[in-house]
């Protein structure tokens, strides 16, 4: 239990940071590379998004796909996805409807 709790802890600080949360929100549906990430967050810089997305990485909460030059990013923690659905069901889907 106590191992367990010790995960849930530091999944969660790592979606406690808004750009953070804002940048798996945005794959949890879809895989989009750095520069579609950028044009979507306009006020984060892409040299913040890149340290964002390495501390993701590193977390394997995502992972990435290179094509050509380009580098896409896909949410890949099943964790993280549950509790991304569960958040966009509580504070998304009346803003969406």
């Amino acid at each position: 239990m106590m191992e367990n709790s010790a995960q849930a802890a530091a999944l969660l600080k790592i979606l406690s940071n808004e750009q953070r949360l804002l940048i798996l929100c945005m794959l949890h549906e879809n895989e989009l590379s750095v520069g579609q990430l950028n044009e979507m967050i306009p006020n984060l810089s892409q040299s913040a998004l890149s340290q964002h997305l390495s501390l993701l990485r590193r977390e394997d909460l995502v992972a990435t796909r290179r094509d050509s030059q380009t580098i896409y990013y896909k949410l890949a923690s099943s964790d993280a996805a549950r509790i991304i659905h569960l958040m966009h069901e509580l504070f998304c889907s009346e803003a969406c409807q």
